[in-house]
């Protein structure tokens, strides 16, 4: 479903990405792990076309996406819907308008649809009769499954999940790593999870990634992670101060 093929980008002299090679299959979910700052949220920002690469090709459904005319690109980015680190809704619009937003902008469905389409998408993420509600009114982890309510509301055929179980306590957190899976195994969409959660990663991954000094250093199924013998990667997955990996 995506390919992408020695992407490099640099801001101020500074290198972010410096040749990430890697794949997605349609229907998997893949979680790319790293540390907070390695460039995680700028390869998600490559995916839907918000950052252009300095270098590199990304396919999407067999599409080059990175010479597209910002029409095409818009095209190809409707196949992207993204639950955001903090939910990121919009303050003055009700849980309805938040969750219609997405089908406001990419659909010409007449308001009656979009608003049951917008209360389907609400009742698959575990929500009924808070349509009114305001965004303060809620959890953080009501929150989340309002944001994710809007990404799946208008039939996405991708979701990028950028930092799902951050800011929300363990419980809340493990049910959106439920969701995360029934949205796979309901929608048959394809998942792209950056975290630096390695309980989440273990739960909801199909594969993993690990993302380090700007390279993709080791892809493999959540076991084959859990066993690496590589320093950085043993370092990461068990949180240790010592190792390859400076924490400051």
């Amino acid at each position: 479903m995506i390919r992408i093929v020695d992407l490099h980008k640099s801001f101020g002299g500074k290198k972010v990405l410096q040749g990430i090679n890697l794949e997605v299959d349609r229907g998997e979910i893949l979680v790319i792990i790293g540390q907070s700052g390695s460039g995680k949220s700028i390869l998600i920002k490559h995916l839907i076309g918000l950052i252009m690469p300095d270098k590199g090709e990304i396919y999407v459904d067999g599409v080059e996406t990175t010479r597209l005319s910002e029409e095409d690109r818009y095209k190809v980015r409707r196949k992207f819907a993204m639950l955001f680190q903090g939910a990121a809704l919009f303050d003055s619009l009700t849980v309805l308008q938040n969750v219609s937003f997405g089908l406001d902008r990419y659909t010409d469905h007449s308001q009656e649809k979009k608003t049951a389409l917008a209360r389907k998408a609400l009742s698959r993420v575990g929500l009924r009769g808070i349509e009114n509600l305001m965004p303060f009114e809620l959890s953080g982890g009501m929150r989340k499954r309002v944001g994710l309510a809007r990404a799946i509301a208008y039939d996405p055929e991708i979701i990028l999940y950028d930092e799902p179980s951050t800011g929300i306590d363990p419980i809340r957190a493990d049910a959106i790593n439920d969701l995360i899976i029934q949205m796979k195994n309901d929608l048959k969409v394809t998942s792209i999870v950056i975290t630096h959660d390695i309980v989440s990663t273990y739960k909801v991954a199909d594969r993993v990634a690990m993302l380090y000094q700007g390279k993709i250093i080791a892809t493999g199924p959540p076991d084959e992670i859990r066993e690496s013998k590589n320093p950085i990667i043993r370092q990461f997955i068990t949180g240790a101060a010592e190792g390859p990996i400076e924490n400051w």
